[in-house]
Parts: structure tokens; C-alpha cells; sequence
């Protein structure tokens, strides 16, 4: 996987690849007795001629909060809606694939969000069973709308 920029949610760069923040992080918060649940999601936002894209990963510590790191990247290519989705839907995967040993290892459940509405009525329902079919055939839990949280709240608030 290509080195990507990471950021924590004040916006402070993280130095080290995601794969040792995460480490560490792991580390530390065992330490602290918290147990840890980690929501993976991406989300997207098409101005003009480009798609901005948020990746988040967010760790929800069980009764303490949660904490985040976020990734974004703009491309020139114009897509359809559905496309787009399913291009959220990679961006997560690939993320949660370079860290899932790291999960198994520190027995943490990971789920993937996908910013699709389950709601028929919405354009991007249209991408509903492909996505779920990539996710859970990759191997990983998947949750849509409403209960994506980590892709329709989180992520959304990171594209600009």
C-alpha cells in the first residue's frame, strides 16, 4: 500500500506509517484496560471537476469516547454515483486490509461503513449489494446508513 498522509482529528501528521501509530496506539490503550472497537469509513464530495475523498478510522473505546485518524485525497476523475460508492468502499477495504492483522492480533472487532443509504429512494442504494457483496466477501463485517456512523458522520465531516 502506497504511503499515505494521515492526520489526527486537531489535525497533527502523523510521522510513522498508520500501520505503527496504530501499533503503538493499541498498546497504550490495552494498557489502559479500555477495550476497543474500530469503525473503518470513507466518504466523498464532488466539486466542480473534482471528488474529494475522507478516510477514517475511527476507535470507539467502550464507555470512554472514541479518537480518529483521517486521510483525504482529491482526484480530477468525474464518476457516476454509483462508481463513486463503490470507490469509497475500496478505499476503506484497502485500509482495513493493510491493519487487520493488527486487529486479530490485539483482538479488536473492526466493521467497514459504507456511506450507502438503504433507502431505495436514494441514488446511492444503487450500490447497496455490490458493496456489502466486496466487504463481507473480503472478509469484514459491514454497516449502511443509518448505523455507518463512522462513514456518514465522521468521514462526511472531513471533506470540504
Amino acid at each position: 500500500m502506497q504511503q499515505r498522509q494521515w492526520r489526527r482529528l486537531n489535525g497533527s501528521i502523523i510521522k510513522t506509517s498508520i500501520e505503527d501509530e496504530v501499533r503503538s496506539m493499541l498498546i497504550k490503550e490495552r494498557e489502559h484496560g479500555n477495550h476497543i472497537k474500530v469503525c473503518i469509513g470513507t466518504d466523498s464530495q464532488v466539486k466542480n471537476r473534482e471528488t474529494e475523498f475522507a478516510t477514517v478510522i475511527v476507535f470507539v473505546r467502550k464507555g470512554k469516547g472514541a479518537f480518529m485518524y483521517i486521510h483525504n485525497e482529491t482526484t480530477q476523475r468525474k464518476m457516476p454515483i454509483k462508481e463513486r460508492m463503490l470507490d469509497e468502499v475500496s478505499r476503506s477495504i484497502d485500509v482495513a486490509y493493510s491493519l487487520c492483522k493488527l486487529f486479530i492480533a490485539f483482538n479488536v472487532d473492526m466493521e467497514i461503513h459504507a456511506d450507502i443509504n438503504t433507502n431505495p429512494n436514494f441514488k446511492s442504494n444503487s450500490a447497496l449489494k455490490d458493496a456489502m457483496g466486496y466487504i463481507m466477501g473480503m472478509g469484514f463485517a459491514f454497516k449502511a446508513k443509518p448505523h455507518a456512523f463512522a462513514s456518514s458522520q465522521c468521514a462526511d465531516r472531513m471533506v470540504h
